[in-house]
Formats: structure tokens, sequence, C-alpha cells
């Protein structure tokens, strides 16, 4: 009942459009596989996660962007942007934007706040990223909804290019296997089916993770860990970690990567999010490995 009373008078606002504001309407398929009607022309758009504010930014005339989130701090233009929550997804203030299409990423809205968007007649889009290449073809299907297509495509090119580049240098040394935590308390980790996995493989290592799990970010038992005995763990400093991470589980001392001090912190919003410096990101963690490589192993007691 509250949502009900909550849904009239935001569609009564909606109902104010002019005719003229109406565009025609064309189905397509998101990330999700949901068919969604979309403007044909979009004019006003925002987004519900970093990475796609991100990816707004680096493809859509910026005048469309109508709004940002509290977590949104790139580019530096998104400030310029009034904010709107995305979680609790602050409904009210969404609407009065009047946006012709949201843009967001799978596991960051809920399905049951985009039914409710698209009960308001907003569109939601939901994209998906498992490997780099997803992140380049979503960079090209937002800029194709916008009629964006040539400067996304000017983008992805570059972007190619540039992980071509970074790559191509052959591997001439053991993969290691990195484990990536992203909270202590339990220790949650990047799984096997995120993008951290194809990223790090083309930076020149593995997830120790190969288990895939229901999760993307599964929680990880001490004894798993203990089994996985990842060569480098991702996460903070060695010094933070041995203070923290390691006082609390004094136990995971074994694995290599403490063994080794092969423990290094990461620039959280390039690994979390699928965006435009997911190259960036592979070159970041290629970096790091050869840090790891340069420091002497400890052989085993």
């Amino acid at each position: 009942m509250r949502f009900f009373l909550l849904l009239v008078p935001l569609a009564l606002l909606l109902g104010c459009h002019s005719e003229s504001e109406k565009t025609a309407l064309v189905p397509v398929r998101d990330g999700l596989g949901r068919t969604v009607s979309l403007p044909a022309h979009p004019r006003r758009v925002l987004a519900l996660a970093p990475s796609m504010t991100e990816m707004l930014f680096a493809v859509a005339d910026t005048a469309t962007i109508v709004a940002r989130c509290p977590q949104d701090n790139y580019p530096a233009a998104v400030y310029r942007k009034p904010v709107v929550n995305n979680y609790p997804l602050d409904l009210e203030k969404l609407v009065l934007l009047k946006p012709d299409v949201v843009f967001t990423v799978e596991g960051i809205t809920s399905v049951d706040d985009a039914q409710r968007l698209q009960q308001l007649g907003i569109p939601v889009y939901y994209l998906r990223f498992r490997r780099v290449e997803d992140v380049f073809k979503g960079l090209e299907e937002v800029g194709r909804l916008l009629g964006r297509q040539p400067q996304a495509r000017h983008l992805t090119d570059s972007l190619r290019q540039n992980l071509k580049t970074l790559t191509n240098a052959p591997i001439r040394r053991p993969i290691s296997k990195v484990l990536a935590i992203t909270w202590q308390d339990p220790i949650y980790c990047y799984g096997q089916n995120t993008l951290f996995t194809d990223e790090i493989r083309m930076a020149g290592g593995r997830n120790a993770v190969t288990e895939t799990f229901p999760q993307p970010y599964p929680a990880l038992t001490r004894e798993y860990i203990l089994k996985l005995n990842p060569d480098v763990l991702l996460g903070g400093s060695f010094g933070k970690l041995d203070s923290t991470f390691f006082k609390n589980y004094p136990e995971l001392k074994r694995i290599n990567a403490y063994r080794n001090r092969r423990i290094f912190p990461i620039t959280g919003n390039l690994l979390e999010r699928p965006g435009p410096r997911v190259v960036e990101s592979v070159r970041e963690l290629q970096g790091l490995l050869r840090k790891a490589e340069s420091k002497p192993t400890v052989s085993a007691r």
C-alpha cells in the first residue's frame, strides 16, 4: 500500500511531460537478457553504479547526464552533477530528474527497484561484465543507445590498442596465483566469475580462486585460503595487513604470499569498476606482479 501511494503522485508527475517530449520507443535486450524499451534518442540519462557513470562521461554528451551517485568520484566533472542515492534508492528524487534511461550494472541495482522504475515509465538498462572485452563492448553499446557510436568506437579502438601493447610481451616466469581480498571479517575475495579473473590473466597471473561460487565475491574460510596458498595477496600493504588481517588470522602467515612478503595494496576504484579505466587496472596489476617477482623467495621448511 505504501508503494502504491508513492506510485500515484510519481506517475502523475511523469504524465506531465508534453507530447513533444515523448519519443519513439525501441525494444532492446540488456546484459541480463531483459527486453527493455528505450527512447530512440535519449536526452536525459544517469547511472546507478560508479563504473557506469564513468562510462557515460567517457561516451555521452555530458550535458545529457543529469545526476551522479554518492560513490562517484571520477572524472572530476561528476561533482558538478546533483546526487541521487542509489542504495537505498531515492525513488522520488530520481523521478524528479526525469531520466529517459537509467544505466546500471548487474548486482548493483536490485531487479525489484528496476521494476518499480519501469512501472513509472523509466527504463533501466543493465550491463554485466566477465571479461575485459565485455567492458569495451559495453562502452560501444552505450554509445549505440545514445547515438554516440563514433565517440565510443574511437575510445574502444584506443583502449584495445593500449591493452594489446601492454600484454604483447611474452611471460618468462612462473604464473603466480593471486588472491585479491575485498573485506577482512569475514574474508571476502574476488571470485572466479568476476572481471578480476580476466584482468589478472592479462597481467600475467591467475586468480587463486579457481572454483566458481554462486556469489561473485565469496566469503572464504581460513582453511580454504590455506589450501589455495596464494603466491600474491592483494588488498593492503604488508605492514597494514600484518597488523590487522594476519593478526586476526595468524595461521594464514603460512601462505606463500606472507612468507615472501608479496602483499600489496591496490587502487580499489580501478579494480572494482568495469569502466573505461580497465586498461589502467591491468597495467597496475602487471606492475604488482613484476614487483612480486623481484622479491626473493623463501624456501619451504
